[in-house]
């Protein structure tokens, strides 16, 4: 697709009778900055420990571990033993909070829906896995929020939601992008 087309198919998302309503845009867009802040606030929580789910003791920056005390208690599934063998290692560590921090603010700012939509999405599919609802005993085995939310970062990548209150227009605009049409 030329960056000329892209521009006019990137105009045409908020045009009268285009597939999605202004309104839809803004529900979107809505939805989009509230997703964006559940991975946000985690990331923020786990890091300066702010007592909701993590207490101050247990702050990534008073020596705790983003990823231990979730992927140590892992008691069901078959990736059990990965998951107890991964916890609290440093890599993991800077992974998931690199990529939750990544993720909300991509979604709340609007930019690079396609690159947090797919980490995202991945982030989702590990916790999903790690908790295993097929056997843990969840309300619903298969369809809880952690597809979810990986399914909202999708949506938001392929309608565009980041142009309605958020910088995705002038993101799309940006050469680095005009030239990677991945990082739209």
């Amino acid at each position: 697709m030329t960056t000329t087309a892209h521009a006019h198919q990137l105009e045409t998302v908020e045009a009268p009778g285009a597939m999605i309503t202004k309104p839809a845009a803004r529900v979107l867009a809505t939805l989009r900055v509230a997703t964006g802040f559940v991975f946000l606030w985690a990331f923020l929580d786990k890091t300066f420990g702010f007592g909701f789910s993590t207490p101050s003791a247990k702050a990534w920056i008073n020596g705790g571990s983003p990823t231990k005390g979730f992927l140590a208690s892992v008691e069901v599934g078959p990736f059990q033993s990965f998951f107890h063998n991964i916890a609290g290692a440093g890599w993991a560590n800077w992974l998931f909070m690199l990529g939750m921090l990544g993720v909300g603010l991509a979604l709340i700012l609007g930019i690079g829906l396609r690159v947090a939509a797919g980490a995202g999405t991945a982030i989702m599919a590990m916790m999903w896995l790690a908790e295993w609802p097929l056997a843990s005993g969840s309300s619903n085995p298969i369809v809880d929020y952690h597809v979810v939310y990986a399914l909202a970062a999708i949506v938001f990548a392929l309608t565009y939601a980041g142009q309605t209150w958020g910088l995705g227009k002038i993101w799309a605009k940006l050469p680095i992008v005009q030239k990677n049409r991945w990082l739209i």
